[in-house]
């Protein structure tokens, strides 16, 4: 019979298994209450993990005790207002009416169960996929990895291969000890032969002799028989991937709408970081001109100007000739603004972006937040869509509201299927 032991390091007062199985049980459950938190929670903390709430009566399981049977009538210790056989009159009032008084009774609340950034992740992001993911790797390996190249006779003991170790040492057994045997089996026979014609036979005795103590004295492991397990370290091709976003930083667009932006950011960012082992971030942002700046300065320095995208989208195909060629690295890009575009611009962009980015790119995503719900479709928002529908690898979607954005993102990066 075999045994599997589970010698996993666990918390104190806690169970790796246990944990396993919970979440594997009522992860429908887990799921619903993660998905609930983007309305509410902002996404810096959300990506750490936490507490989630199952009802309480979701999570129970049925189980069988002795009941007390038959009538029981008593009266618990330290009671001072009743004595047996009294009777408690039913509650005044009917049910779900308010009041500014306290409830009171017993009440079943949520049951609340702690998740790690890494649980968290894999059920935010298990049914989304990133859209044509092809990995194209790869020119230096950054990284190396251990892989195994056969077997050596020298080594540590942890390394020692012990199937591959006796092997070789019947090997051994048998490459020496079969002449020894053969010549013995022969001259049994020259014994029985010269034992029969009574003739000397001395000779014959010692030499089984010798041979039969030179058979005993055969190591049954040697020095020589130890193997061990040889690893060497390869380089290992890392998948990499440039995340470039690109928003309007214009005065039309407030606080709010830079927000909205920057929850996007972060969701596509985490997502990549989970497909690629590298990933880079290039900032862009633009009013009439456009910069490449760091991440603090892209959301929290103001400027004031025009809009121009054309230079943000100029700037970015001028970064990637120079820093991100296509061959090297997978080119994935999220643009945020609110529409506005001065004159001839929109039009520019678009023909730009269908013409000399899209090719370059993975994925583009262009997310507009206009001023309220229902408002009136920008220009640059009538343009990009006539790229839309002549581009497989480009998409659109208006976001007015933080609890928009994670159905935005789930409808934009949601799995293929064949």
């Amino acid at each position: 019979m075999m045994h599997l032991i589970d010698r996993r390091l666990n918390g104190r007062n806690k169970s790796a298994v246990n944990r396993e199985r919970f979440i594997r049980r009522y992860k429908e459950h887990i799921r619903g209450a993660v998905k609930d938190m983007i309305a509410d929670r902002s996404i810096k903390d959300m990506v750490q993990g936490g507490q989630v709430k199952v009802p309480a009566k979701d999570i129970s399981e049925p189980r069988f005790r002795h009941g007390q049977g038959g009538d029981w009538e008593m009266v618990h210790p330290g009671n001072k207002e009743f004595v047996t056989g009294d009777r408690i009159p039913r509650p005044s009032g009917g049910s779900g009416g308010g009041g500014s008084e306290p409830g009171t009774g017993e009440s079943v609340d949520d049951f609340a169960f702690s998740l790690s950034r890494e649980e968290f992740l894999d059920i935010f992001f298990e049914d989304l996929e990133l859209p044509n993911l092809m990995r194209t790797t790869l020119a230096e390996a950054e990284q190396k990895k251990l892989v195994r190249a056969g077997y050596v006779k020298e080594g540590t003991p942890s390394n020692l291969s012990v199937p591959r170790t006796m092997k070789t040492a019947l090997a051994r057994r048998i490459a020496l000890g079969k002449p020894l045997e053969d010549e013995l089996e022969a001259l049994f026979a020259q014994l029985v032969v010269a034992r029969r014609e009574g003739r000397a036979h001395q000779d014959l005795e010692g030499r089984i002799a010798e041979l039969e103590g030179r058979l005993k004295r055969l190591p049954f492991l040697d020095d020589v028989d130890l193997r061990y397990r040889h690893r060497v370290a390869v380089p290992a091709p890392t998948a990499r991937a440039v995340m470039f976003c690109l928003m309007d930083v214009s005065a039309s667009m407030d606080e709010r709408k830079k927000d909205l932006a920057k929850r996007f950011y972060t969701l596509l960012y985490l997502f990549l970081t989970r497909k690629y082992e590298r990933v880079d971030l290039v900032f862009i942002r633009h009013t009439d001109e456009a910069e490449e700046v760091d991440e603090d300065t892209f959301f929290y320095d103001r400027r004031s100007g025009g809009t121009v995208v054309l230079s943000a989208l100029e700037l970015m195909k001028t970064i990637c000739q120079a820093r991100y060629p296509v061959s090297e690295w997978n080119i994935y890009a999220a643009q945020a603004s609110d529409g506005d575009a001065f004159g001839a611009d929109a039009g520019k962009s678009a023909r730009f972006l269908e013409d000399e980015l899209l090719p370059l790119t993975r994925y583009f995503a262009y997310i507009e937040v206009p001023e309220e719900d229902g408002a009136r479709r920008s220009s640059l928002w009538v343009e990009y869509e006539e790229v839309e529908e002549a581009r497989d690898n480009f998409a659109m979607r208006r976001v007015a509201h933080p609890s928009e954005i994670y159905p935005v993102f789930r409808d934009l990066f949601s799995r293929e299927t064949a």
